[in-house]
C-alpha cells in the first residue's frame, strides 16, 4: 500500500499522466491517423445515445464532461486565493504578480495578432486565424508549478509568484473561453442561463444551510449549471466555475500545492481518516483533495484526445501560437511587472530581475488550456491541428527555463552589483539569501 501511494504521488507531482497522454496521442495520430480519429470519435454508448441532440463520443465525454472537473479544481484554487491568508488577500501584496498576469494576457494576444497580420494580413484567412488569439493567453498551472520548483528550488518566492500568476491567468482564460468562444453551430440562447443562475442559487442555499457534503453542490447545483450552459451554447466545461465558490472554505487560504511543497508526498495521505467524504478539512478542501487524483489521471485521456495531431500539419499557425506563448509571455509578464514596481508595487521579497525573467519564461507553458482553446477557436484541421501542435510544442519552454535558470544562476544566494541595481530598479523590498 505504501509503495502504491508513493507511486501515485509521483505520478501526480510530475504530471506524468498528462505528459504520457500527449506523447501517446502524437504517436498514434502519426502512425495511423484514421485509427486515432476512430478512437476519439467512438460512440461510447452506441450510435443512438445522445445528450440534448449531441452524440456521446469519447471526445464529448472528455472535453464537455471530464473537463468540468478540471476547471472546477482550477476554480477552487482561484476561490481559495481570495480568502484571508490567500495569495490575493490582501490585494496590495498581489498587485505586482497580477500586473504580470495582465502582461501575460495582453503580450501573447498582441503578438498573436501582429504575427497573424504578418503571415495572413490581406488574405482570406486572416479573420479566421486571428480568432485563435485566446490560445496563448493561459498558463498550465500544474506544469508551470512543477518546472518552477525544479528551476528555483522549493520555497523560493518566485514559485509562489508564478503560481499566483498562473491561477489569475487561468481565471482570465476561463472568461475568454466563455465570452469569445461560443459554439458556432449552435447560436447562444441566453434564456437558458437562468438555469445556471438557478444552480448558483441552489449552491448558495446549501451553503446557508451549512451543508458540508460537497458532492451535493457538484451534482445538484453543478448539474443545473452544466445544463444551463450547454443549452445556452456557452462552454459547459465551465459549469463548476460558478458553483465552486459557494462551497464552504477554510478560514484561510493555503493554496492547491501547499501540502506538497511543505511536506513529504505521503504524509498527508497516510493520515487521512477512513471516511471518503468527511474529515477535518472544509468542503472546498475536500472537493479538491478527493477529486485531484481523478482529474490528474483523467488528463491522460484529455491529452490523448486533443494532442493527437500529425507533424505534417505544422504550418505558420504553429509558429504563431508557439512564438506568442514563449515571447509574448516573456515580454509581457516582465514588462508589466516592472511597470508595477515603478508605481510602488515591488516584487515579493527575495525576487530579483533574473528571477522575474525566468518566471516569465516558465509562464509560456500553455499546454492544457491552450489545447482546449485551440479546439474551440478553430473548427477544422486546416488551423486547429497546427494550433494544437503549437500548444504541444510550448512544453519546450521547460528546456528554455532550465537554460535561463542555469545561466542566470537563479538558485545562487549571492547577488552581484548589477543584480542589486536591478532590484532597486524594480522597487524590490530588502531580501535575505535566496
Amino acid at each position: 500500500m505504501h509503495h502504491a501511494t508513493r507511486l501515485t504521488n509521483i505520478l501526480q507531482e510530475f504530471s506524468i499522466p498528462l505528459i504520457v497522454g500527449v506523447v501517446a496521442g502524437l504517436a498514434v495520430a502519426n502512425i495511423d491517423h484514421h485509427f486515432y480519429e476512430k478512437l476519439v470519435d467512438a460512440h461510447v454508448f452506441g450510435d443512438d445515445v445522445e445528450i440534448f441532440g449531441r452524440s456521446v463520443t469519447a471526445h464529448f465525454l472528455i472535453n464537455e464532461i471530464f473537463m468540468v472537473f478540471f476547471f472546477g479544481v482550477a476554480a477552487k484554487e482561484i476561490t481559495e486565493s481570495v480568502l484571508p491568508g490567500g495569495a490575493l488577500n490582501p490585494i496590495p501584496k498581489a498587485i505586482n504578480p497580477l500586473m504580470g498576469t495582465l502582461g501575460g494576457v495582453f503580450g501573447p494576444a498582441g503578438l498573436f495578432f501582429l504575427l497573424t497580420y504578418i503571415f495572413y494580413g490581406g488574405g482570406d484567412n486572416f479573420s479566421e486565424v486571428a480568432n485563435g488569439w485566446g490560445i496563448p493567453t493561459a498558463t498550465d498551472i500544474a506544469l508551470a508549478w512543477l518546472v518552477a520548483r525544479m528551476v528555483f528550488g522549493n520555497g523560493h518566492p518566485a514559485v509562489n509568484f508564478l503560481l499566483l500568476l498562473a491561477v489569475a491567468d487561468d481565471a482570465i482564460g476561463l472568461g475568454i473561453i466563455a465570452v469569445f468562444y461560443p459554439d458556432p453551430e449552435h447560436p447562444v440562447q441566453p434564456a437558458w442561463l437562468l438555469l445556471t443562475f438557478g444552480g448558483m442559487v441552489a449552491a448558495y442555499g446549501m451553503r446557508r444551510a451549512n451543508l458540508r457534503f460537497w458532492p451535493a453542490y457538484i451534482l445538484i447545483a453543478g448539474g443545473m449549471s452544466w445544463m444551463g450552459l450547454f443549452k445556452s451554447s456557452i462552454e459547459p466545461a465551465l459549469a463548476l466555475v460558478v458553483i465552486v465558490p459557494f462551497l464552504p472554505g477554510p478560514q484561510s487560504g493555503h493554496g492547491l500545492f501547499e501540502e506538497e511543497a511543505h511536506h513529504e508526498p505521503t504524509q498527508h495521505r497516510d493520515t487521512m481518516p477512513p471516511s471518503p467524504w468527511h474529515h477535518h478539512h472544509s468542503p472546498l478542501d475536500n472537493f479538491e483533495h478527493q477529486l485531484k487524483l481523478f482529474v490528474d489521471v483523467g488528463l491522460f485521456f484529455f491529452a490523448f484526445a486533443n494532442a493527437g495531431v500529425a507533424f505534417g500539419s505544422i504550418n505558420a499557425v504553429t509558429a504563431i501560437v508557439l512564438i506568442s506563448l514563449i515571447a509574448g509571455k516573456l515580454i509581457g509578464v516582465t514588462a508589466f511587472s516592472w511597470v508595477a514596481s515603478l508605481f510602488g508595487f515591488p516584487l515579493p521579497t527575495g525576487m530579483k530581475m533574473k528571477h522575474l525573467v525566468v518566471a516569465a519564461a516558465i509562464a509560456g507553458l500553455g499546454l492544457t488550456v491552450a489545447l482546449f482553446v485551440a479546439g474551440k477557436a478553430y473548427t477544422g484541421p486546416p488551423f486547429q491541428d497546427p494550433a494544437k501542435m503549437g500548444a504541444v510544442l510550448s512544453a519546450s519552454v521547460a528546456v528554455l527555463a532550465f537554460g535561463l535558470g542555469y545561466i542566470l544562476k537563479v538558485k545562487d544566494g549571492a547577488g552581484s552589483e548589477t543584480e542589486e541595481q536591478d532590484s532597486k530598479a524594480l522597487g524590490e523590498q530588502p531580501a535575505g539569501d535566496d
